[in-house]
Formats: C-alpha cells, structure tokens, sequence
C-alpha cells in the first residue's frame, strides 16, 4: 500500500470524526449556548448542506491548482473551521464553523478518491479508494465515540480543537507523502463540466443518494427506535453505533476488494441485499439481539456500495473525474438529509419508530432498479459523448468517427 493513501487516511479519519461527532455533544452543545436541541440540530443539517454546495463549488475553484496543492489547502480549510468551532463564543458562529469546516469535505473525498486511484495499477483502483475510506469508517469506530467521551467528559471544546489537531497531522501528511501528481493535460471548468453529460455518471449519483439514503433513513432514527422499540437503554445506543461503524468498515473492504473484480454484481448484491435487510428491520427492531445483528448488517451493505459507486463515477467520466467524483460525495449527503426528512415525516404521520426502515427499503430498492438500467444501457452500447472528445477538434473527432 503506498504511504500516501496512509496520509488520505489520515485526512478522512479526521472528517468522519467531525461529521459525526457532534451527534453525540448535542446536548453539551445545546446547554453551553442556551438553545433547544432542535436547535442545535442544525449543526447537523448545516454541515450536510455545506458538503452539498462545497463539493462542487470547492473542486471548481482548485481547477488550476495541482491536486496534492488542492488537498493541502482543503486540509487547512477543515483545520481552520474546527479551530473556529472550537472557539466560537457564540452559537451562530459555531454553526458558521461547521459549515466553514463542511467546505473542504466533498471535495477532500472526490479529489483524493482520483489521487488514490492514480497510485496504483488499474485493477486496484477501487481498493485505493476503499483505503483512503477506512479512515472514514475506523472515524465511526474509535473517533467518534472517543470524542463524545472527551466532550461529555472534558468539554465539547476539547473534542473540536483535537480533531483540528488532527486536520494539521493530515495536512502535513499529504505535504510529505502524496506526490505531485500532474495535472492532466488540457484538465478545465468546461471538460469537467462535461462529464455530467455522460447519462452513467448521472444513474451513478443517483444510485448513491438512493442506496445512501436507505442507510440513513434508519440510523437517523435509530436511538429512539432502539429504546423505545428494541428495549435498549439511552447509554447503549452509542455502543450500537459502534457497531454499525464496525459494520461500516467491514463493507468498505468487501466492496473494495470485489468492485476491482466484479463492479456491478458488487453493486446489485448490496444494494438487493440492502433493500431486504432494512425491511426485515422493521421486524427486528423488536428484538435487541436480532437488532444489534441487523444494525451491522446495514452498516456493511451500506457501505459496500462506496467503492464501486465511486469508482463507476471516476470509471464513466472519462478524462474529467474530479469534478464528477466531488459531487457523488455531496450526493452521499444529499441523500443522508433526503432520507432524514422523509423518515421524520413518517413519523410524524404516526406510522411509528420502525416506519423509516421501509422508507429506506424503498429507496435501496429503487438504487438497485437503477443499478440493472445502467448496465442494460451498457450491454446495449449506448454511449454518450465521452468527455475526452468534448475538447477535441473537428478534425480529431472527424478520425475518430471515422
């Protein structure tokens, strides 16, 4: 494994712990400024929101930077904003924090997922990038439970300054491990912007805020769907999300290591896989050992799908994959407040804690249907324009069509 994918690593840990954390520290956080949970909550949709608009917004702006420059400058951005979280005297600017850190996370994954799949020789590409999104999983595991601890424990504060900490370690990392790749020749706004013409890349993002989003309507609402339905206690549920971290990382090295052989049956066996899991959920949800079970069974499907969905995105953009590799990460977002909402308005409909899971049912099922029309698109040799003729002249496209 190259050093360097340590270093990206490094940088995705640091993300995952931020992104997730606070989850934990929203009562600390809701006390210390004298704001309803609710409240604090948009601490959450913010930040999910900011790596929406960032995602593309952030990899537009480095199109003329060097990729390891670009990274570098993303490490620093996500520092800058946890120093400022940390710090914030007041609640608006912590929220302005957050978002200020969100800025660098769409486009820390999409780029580094292209640099990690420059590393390594072709057959491997999708086990680079499931390297480079461990760190993102071992973050669910170790970081984010550690730093609800250290909140609870020694002030919300403390966890924000550490995770900049770890921004810095990051930063330099990539500084001293990640080579200077080049740039590829003739790489632009307008190249880059093409590849969202590919009918594949698009069907690729969907089926990333789909699957995603049949993770998310469930483990959203899965504290009070354990206590109130499974039985579990207030303090357990951090040990369930444990374990659906555990299930996270476990799945990212399944999809990485099959994706580089069989990418589509990858994908249509996680996310049919999925799709049952999360029904069965609303069955299991009654039982705490069946739904400790199931809980990191969702983990491991959901994330089985990261590789190859990434990595069909990098595959079907051709010549212009950072920009189109930026925004699948924001569509993994999109679907993590997509799948939220919806979960929160069955629920409100009184249909019960367990309903979310047959919303997220539906949407993996609906990721697999269009999982099945990408490849039928394939085997029928529909191919639209690649983005490597888009910035050729008439007269190479002439030879090429002829």
């Amino acid at each position: 494994m190259p050093l360097a994918l340590l270093a990206l690593a490094i940088g995705a840990f640091g993300i995952g712990t931020t992104e997730f954390g606070v989850m934990g520290l929203l009562p600390q956080i809701a006390g210390s400024y004298g704001v309803s949970i609710p409240t604090a909550g948009l601490l959450v949709t913010g930040y999910a929101l900011g790596v929406v608009v960032g995602a593309p917004l952030m990899t537009v702006l480095g199109t003329k930077v060097s990729r390891k420059n670009m990274l570098m400058l993303l490490m620093g951005l996500f520092t800058v904003g946890n120093v400022l979280s940390a710090l914030a005297p007041d609640f608006p600017l912590l929220l302005a924090g957050r978002i200020v850190t969100s800025l660098a996370h769409g486009a820390f994954f999409g780029i580094g997922s292209v640099v990690a799949a420059e590393l390594v020789a072709p057959s491997k590409k999708a086990g680079a990038i499931a390297t480079m999104f461990t760190g993102l999983t071992v973050a669910n595991i170790v970081g984010v439970p550690l730093g609800t601890f250290v909140g609870q424990v020694v002030g919300w504060r403390i966890t924000f300054g550490a995770v900049a900490a770890l921004g810095v370690v990051g930063l330099l990392g990539i500084a001293k491990l990640v080579p200077a790749l080049p740039r590829p020749e003739g790489a632009h706004l307008r190249r880059e912007l093409a590849a969202f013409r590919n009918t594949q890349v698009v069907l690729a993002m969907a089926m990333t805020v789909l699957g995603f989003g049949g993770v998310f309507a469930a483990i959203t609402y899965i504290a009070p769907m354990m206590t109130h339905v499974a039985g579990y206690s207030d303090g357990a549920v951090t040990w369930l999300l444990v374990l659906f971290g555990v299930g996270m990382f476990l799945g990212n090295l399944l999809g990485g290591r099959f994706a580089d052989r069989r990418l589509m049956p990858m994908l249509y066996a996680s996310l049919g896989g999925l799709a049952v899991v999360l029904a069965l959920f609303t069955l299991t949800a009654h039982t705490k050992v069946l739904a400790a079970v199931t809980i990191l069974l969702i983990g491991a499907l959901g994330f089985a799908t990261v590789p190859p969905l990434q990595k069909r995105v990098l595959d079907q953009a051709h010549g212009a994959p950072t920009l189109a590799s930026a925004v699948n990460i924001g569509a993994f977002n999109l679907g993590n407040a997509l799948s939220a909402w919806l979960g929160g308005l069955v629920i409100s409909a009184g249909l019960g804690y367990t309903a979310p899971n047959w919303v997220g049912a539906a949407l993996a099922a609906a990721a697999l249907v269009l999982a099945f029309w990408s490849a039928a698109l394939e085997r029928r040799g529909t191919h639209p324009v690649r983005t490597t003729d888009l910035t050729a002249t008439p007269e190479t496209r002439t030879r090429v069509h002829h």
